[in-house]
């Protein structure tokens, strides 16, 4: 009798070793608990270190799989040494890295954001995406299946100009990660997320109450309604598993849609 064909096999991360950037809540402890459900081994890394290693207590509990964190400011290259340095020590080699940390502030009226913020918002969303993908890429470079899959926005593909130098900044990762994969090929799978609006705790405290919600069931937002973590979870499940073993240098958009502008500003 021959095995039952199994159709969700090459979604499974088992002896895949994950790190995650700005995985302590929010879509990064969706995408963690997602990668560690299917068997991978995850150092969640976050500035809020404490916040991190408690997330990672949760998802070994309910997951049964390997999942620590740490404290890491990404913006500073001997941090990510050092995560680079615990991930290996913790699990023998690195084979998958999500860039998903990001920030940028928002101003409603567009001439108010600093020169500063701006060259901030690049240093966290872009330039660390690049450090943490050069820190990380020996170990990658002698993985299977290994790729690096990168947080994007929507932000950074319509007008938002009241998140401008986030999307700016994100609209940068784009260029870079795309180049990447093309430096990388036939070593190193890189793929970005083009996420749309999530219900996170950051957007709540922003103000998407219901009216905003009742704007996003505008015609041209397909699904009429804001993102959960788990959606972009699971794009990012596919993205890291065998199960995307033929696709590199994609943006892939998981926005509910999307529109030909952005509804979260006025």
């Amino acid at each position: 009798m021959t095995d039952k064909f199994d159709a969700f096999a090459d979604f499974r991360m088992d002896g895949h070793n994950v790190v995650l950037t700005g995985g302590a809540q929010n879509i990064g402890a969706g995408i963690a608990k997602t990668l560690a459900g299917a068997g991978a081994n995850v150092m969640i890394a976050d500035l809020q270190g404490d916040k991190a290693q408690e997330t990672a207590r949760q998802i070994e509990a309910e997951t049964g799989g390997r999942c620590f964190g740490m404290g890491c400011d990404v913006t500073r290259a001997e941090d990510i040494d050092a995560l680079v340095k615990a991930t290996v020590g913790a699990f023998g080699g690195i084979s998958t890295l999500v860039n998903n940390v990001g920030w940028g502030p928002r101003h409603d009226d567009p001439t108010a954001i600093t020169e500063e913020e701006l060259v901030d918002a690049y240093k966290l969303n872009t330039i660390s995406a690049y450090r943490m993908s050069m820190a990380c890429l020996p170990h990658l470079e002698k993985a299977q299946n290994a790729s690096i899959t990168n947080s994007g926005s929507f932000s950074s593909a319509v007008p938002a100009y009241d998140i401008l130098g986030y999307g700016t900044a994100k609209a940068a990762l784009n260029q870079m990660m795309i180049s990447l994969a093309h430096m990388l090929a036939q070593k190193v799978r890189v793929n970005t997320v083009l996420i749309g609006t999530v219900m996170t705790e950051g957007y709540a405290d922003a103000g998407l109450g219901e009216a905003m919600q009742e704007r996003l069931k505008h015609p041209d937002n397909l699904i009429g309604r804001t993102g959960q973590p788990q959606d972009i979870a699971n794009a990012m499940l596919w993205l890291t598993s065998p199960a995307a073993g033929w696709v590199s240098g994609q943006i892939i958009k998981v926005h509910g849609g999307g529109s030909t502008v952005r509804l979260f500003g006025e």
